[in-house]
């Protein structure tokens, strides 16, 4: 039984693609780091290998409960260095492909939660 409603004034993924996300009916051809607390910015890489542990630090600055990463077609893994600015925090992180992440954001999202999406979007 559900006892409070989904949230309907958030950031939500609205479709996706091969190389593309769109937020709010809007199309995103490049990363991208979504916030239920209503950011929507670009996340400099195209691809895992240009990650450093500078961009998951910038995830934290919405005081998150939760970072899921969407590490583009395929599920990988980043090395837990990477990661060390988030855990160090507290904030709990999770990694699925982009589009299983995309999913879980919006189901969070819609139940008020605090979470950061960071969904990297590789050119095809």
């Amino acid at each position: 039984m559900k006892l409070q409603p989904d949230r309907v004034d958030t950031l939500s993924i609205t479709a996706h693609g091969p190389g593309w996300v769109a937020v709010n009916g809007q199309r995103r051809d490049a990363s991208v780091v979504v916030s239920s607390q209503g950011r929507l910015s670009d996340w400099d890489c195209r691809s895992a290998a240009d990650l450093t542990a500078d961009h998951f630090a910038q995830l934290a600055e919405d005081g998150p409960e939760l970072v899921i990463y969407g590490s583009g077609a395929r599920l990988r893994f980043v090395s837990p260095a990477l990661l060390r600015p988030l855990i160090e925090r507290g904030i709990g992180v999770e990694t699925m492909d982009t589009m299983a992440a995309a999913r879980t954001y919006n189901i969070l999202a819609g139940e008020g939660r605090r979470v950061v999406v960071a969904l990297l979007i590789e050119p095809n």
